[in-house]
């Protein structure tokens, strides 16, 4: 009975992917969320602490920052990979969409956070334009 069958096309039978992803989505958003409700929480400790004891403010890449962050940039893109998915994208299509576009959302987002923990530490902080990207790199 199993003898019509390659070993690829006997997998692709026993395993079931469910499409549209919408439980991967689901997922997604929630470490997305979590991940960036934890790294907001972490940056406002960093500033907490800086207020009251001084302590420097960057590098602000410690472990928990990073690894909060990661995982908010995962989630995102899993999310976002998954909703091209929904609307008809291919499965590596829309998850490279996604990694790009989160990527270089995030890098241009960690170096106007940077920027500003370092303008606040020397006391110069000005407001934040983001309708000028020549300030994001």
């Amino acid at each position: 009975m199993h003898e019509d069958f390659s070993t690829d096309e006997l997998l692709f039978q026993l395993a079931y992917f469910p499409q549209p992803p919408y439980l991967l989505a689901g997922i997604g958003l929630a470490v997305g969320v979590l991940c960036g409700l934890t790294f907001g929480r972490l940056v406002q400790i960093k500033l907490d602490s800086w207020k009251q004891d001084r302590l420097p403010l960057l590098p602000l890449g410690n472990v928990e920052i990073t690894m909060s962050y990661s995982g908010t940039l995962i989630g995102i893109v899993l999310f976002i990979g998954s909703c091209l998915q929904i609307f008809g994208f291919a499965s590596g299509a829309a998850l490279l969409v996604a990694l790009v576009l989160s990527l270089l959302t995030g890098g241009a987002l960690w170096a106007q956070l940077e920027r500003l923990m370092q303008q606040v530490e020397s006391g110069n902080f000005k407001a934040v334009d983001f309708d000028n990207f020549d300030e994001f790199f």
